[in-house]
């Protein structure tokens, strides 16, 4: 599980915005709105297009510029989600400080879904990605749907339609990765950390970086020198047809593998953990499988979004 290093220049950016539907921002909520949390801004975006106008929606973690591995909580944050009626966290020990709020601020009115919990994930599952498993936001907006009905009742056909909007607007993401599984299944890739392996997975690509290589760099233990090899060795000897890499967390390791993808020709793709800006969770996941194929089917490298 990801290691939690303490940093005290945490960034937080606590965003209050509420969609209608799906992608539309309106410029405010009406008085009593629910309040809610998500502790990533990907689950707080999902909350925003189920809830609508009904709810005011704070993003804990949602600076893509950082690495939410050595996120630390302060009080001011601690005090958004002690008043939030519903939250929305990933679990599996990714963001744990969500946890040691809630117990310090127990509240029997709070509805809290735990993402890992909510899926029936165990504790021993290496990879807190969870967002990028096409399994995922479905039953986090069935759920957010849920809890928000619980909390307003009388907007309860509100929230089930915007549940299935969101479901139906998840459709082009599917597509692409059946389209991917259909022209390029097996095909080898790499990875510096499993950030985006859930997607892979789904997409039918072939993840040769060692597990445990994607481990020690996500937890920021130095990796076994065989695992560092055979990482060299798919690149330099182009095994792989695409290199990802985890944008937000780059150090010596990362760069050299990217110098050996570089001079070897060997297309590379950025993923984030966070959101970017600019995209809600379906545009994002559709845009890194459209990478995905486009560096495998034209040797396109993608780096930013």
């Amino acid at each position: 599980m990801p290691k939690f290093l303490a940093t005290s220049a945490a960034t937080i950016a606590l965003t209050a915005a509420a969609i209608d539907g799906c992608g539309t921002t309106v410029a405010s909520v009406g008085h009593g709105a629910i309040k809610a949390v998500g502790a990533e801004n990907e689950y707080a975006n999902v909350i925003s297009q189920i809830g609508g106008r009904y709810v005011t929606v704070s993003a804990i973690m949602d600076n893509p510029n950082t690495d939410p591995h050595t996120f630390e909580a302060s009080p001011a944050v601690a005090n958004v989600i002690s008043s939030a009626q519903l939250v929305v966290q990933n679990g599996i020990g990714y963001d744990g400080f969500m946890n040691r709020i809630e117990s310090a601020s127990p509240s029997s009115k709070r509805q809290v879904i735990d993402v890992q919990h909510l899926l029936g994930v165990p504790d021993s599952e290496p990879n807190p990605h969870l967002w990028y498993s096409p399994r995922t936001m479905p039953a986090v907006a069935a759920a957010v749907a849920r809890d928000l009905t619980r909390l307003s009742p009388r907007h309860a056909a509100y929230f089930d339609a915007n549940a299935k909007r969101f479901d139906t607007s998840l459709q082009p993401w599917y597509r692409a990765m059946a389209s991917f599984r259909h022209s390029y299944a097996g095909t080898g890739v790499a990875t510096t950390e499993p950030v985006a392996d859930y997607m892979l997975q789904a997409s039918g690509a072939d993840i040769r970086t060692p597990l445990s290589l994607q481990l020690d760099i996500m937890n920021g233990v130095d990796p076994a020198p065989q695992n560092v090899s055979t990482q060299d060795n798919l690149l330099g000897g182009r095994h792989v047809k695409v290199f990802l890499y985890n944008r937000q967390v780059t150090d010596s390791i990362t760069q050299s593998f990217l110098r050996i993808a570089a001079a070897h020709h060997v297309p590379v793709v950025g993923v984030y953990e966070t959101m970017p800006p600019g995209y809600d969770y379906q545009q994002w996941m559709l845009a890194d499988t459209r990478a995905l194929q486009a560096a495998v089917a034209t040797g396109k490298s993608r780096r930013t979004l």
